[in-house]
Parts: C-alpha cells; structure tokens; sequence
C-alpha cells in the first residue's frame, strides 16, 4: 500500500457518469420547446455541471490519496528513524554501563599500574646514572692507560733517538780521523758507510746537518765549544759534532769552532759498552732535553 498505483481510483465510472449526465443535458436541450423555458435551461445546466463535478472527482481523488500516501511514507520513514534511535540509545546506554564497570574494576589495578610505573623510571634513571658514572670511570682508565702507553712510546723513541744520534756521532767522528789519515781511499769508503748510514736515518725523520760553505754562526742552529755566548754572524772553521733534526724539528745544535781555533784530533771510542755513568764526551752534544 505504500505505492502510488495502488491508492489510485478508478476512473472509468466517473467519466461514464460524466458521460450520461451530459448526454441527458443534450437531450433536455434537443427535446425542448423554443424558447427553452427557464426550467430547462437550469435543468441543462445543473445536469453539465454534475457532470463536470463528476468528471474532476476521480482526480481529486488520487491528490488526496497520493497526498495521504506521502503522508504515510513520511510517518513511517520518522517511525523507522525512531526505531533506529531507540536502538542506538539502547547500544550507547549499554556500551556506557560497561565503560563504568570497566572503570570500576580497573580503577584498583591502574593505580598499581601507576605506581610500578614510576618506580620503573626511577629504577631506570638510577640504572642510567650508575651506567654513565662506570662509562665514565671506564674512559678515565682508559685515558690513563693510553696516557701511560704514550709515555711509554715517548720514553722508547727517546731511547732509541739517542742511542741512534750516538752511533751517528761515532760514525762521524770515524770519518773525521778517516780524513785525517791522509788515506783518500779509506775516508772514501768511510764517507760512503756514512752517508749510507743518514740515509737510513733520514727514513724515519732523523736528518744529521753539518756546515756549509762560507757559513756564519746561527745561535739557533750551532754551538761552540768553550765558548758560552759567541758574536751572532762570527765566522766558522770547523764542525766537531753534526747537528740534528727529527721530523722537522731541531733535537741538537751543530757543535763547531769559530774561525781561528785549532780542530782538536778526534778518538774514535772503543767497541766496549759505556757504563750507564758515563758522561758524553766533549767533542759530542746531548739531545735537547724538551725537544725529546
């Protein structure tokens, strides 16, 4: 019943009765006397009238049933709507009396939860500053143990720095006396061992320098022996002992003579070794003690 054929009227007695009464006007107008009394003329016109008022009822009809029929639909959609409302107040009543219980039971164990919870953190931030202080204490052993291994490395380079400028200085000193023999063939092959043991050194940064030529005294790169404070400038006639850079930097002063000193003769050391107490001997300089 909610469609809109089956509120329709019929409409087929309306318009036959439309019909007849029409008809019966006809008649009336065809049968009478002329003139047409007054009485036939209202009877003419009454019978078209009906017929006209019968003719537009079945379509005054189906207005008010479609109007009704919308009526209708309109009452049930609301009807539904409510139905759908009441149902979901129904849901939501339910779905709130569970969300209480929940609080309610839950109430006790989130309190606990709470409280584990910031034990936690205070557990885990003493946990963290106990881990940084041992990193901490950790890196400080570590530094000191590399502090230690760099002293250690430091003290050995110092080692083996002097022990390698003293054989460089009993090498020099055997070529002086090889020159001094007046035996060229002998100070060549000295020459020869000695270069060949610079340039062995000259590998790993230790480079021996001597005196050039027509070279004035540097108080930076020489010193003289016996003499504390030279003329900056002065003349040089001799080197006693070759001067020393390691990996750039000046570890010991050329030994030399000012112009017009004697060039004392050099003694080759014995092969013997020196007893811990010796002294160095005074054709030869120690290292610098903070170049070291």
């Amino acid at each position: 019943m909610n469609e809109a054929p089956d509120w329709k009227v019929p409409k087929w007695p309306f318009l036959l009765g439309n019909a007849v009464l029409l008809a019966v006007a006809a008649g009336v107008i065809y049968k009478a006397h002329h003139p047409i009394t007054e009485m036939e003329e209202i009877l003419a016109c009454s019978a078209v009238a009906l017929g006209v008022i019968i003719g537009c009822a079945p379509f005054f009809l189906d207005y008010r049933a479609t109007c009704r029929l919308i009526e209708v639909n309109g009452m049930t959609t609301v009807a539904e709507q409510l139905q759908d409302l009441k149902k979901y107040s129904a849901q939501i009543a339910t779905a709130t009396d569970q969300w209480a219980r929940v609080q309610e039971a839950t109430k006790g164990h989130s309190d606990k939860t709470i409280s584990m919870a910031t034990d936690i953190t205070e557990r885990m931030a003493q946990e963290i500053k106990e881990f940084n202080e041992f990193q901490a204490k950790l890196n400080d052993m570590e530094k000191g143990a590399l502090r230690l291994e760099v002293d250690k490395l430091r003290r050995s380079e110092g080692d083996w720095l002097q022990v390698v400028v003293r054989m460089l200085d009993h090498v020099f000193a055997l070529y002086t006396a090889a020159v001094r023999s007046n035996q060229p063939d002998l100070a060549d092959q000295i020459g020869h061992f000695q270069s060949a043991c610079r340039d062995a050194t000259r590998r790993v940064g230790l480079v021996p320098f001597g005196l050039e030529a027509n070279e004035k005294f540097d108080p930076k790169r020489h010193r003289v022996q016996g003499v504390e404070n030279p003329a900056e400038g002065t003349a040089l006639s001799g080197l006693l002992a070759p001067g020393m850079t390691y990996q750039g930097r000046l570890i010991r002063p050329a030994l030399v003579l000012l112009a017009g000193e004697s060039v004392p003769t050099p003694e080759v050391p014995a092969a013997k070794e020196p007893e811990k107490t010796e002294e160095p001997a005074q054709d030869q300089l120690t290292l610098e003690s903070e170049e070291t």
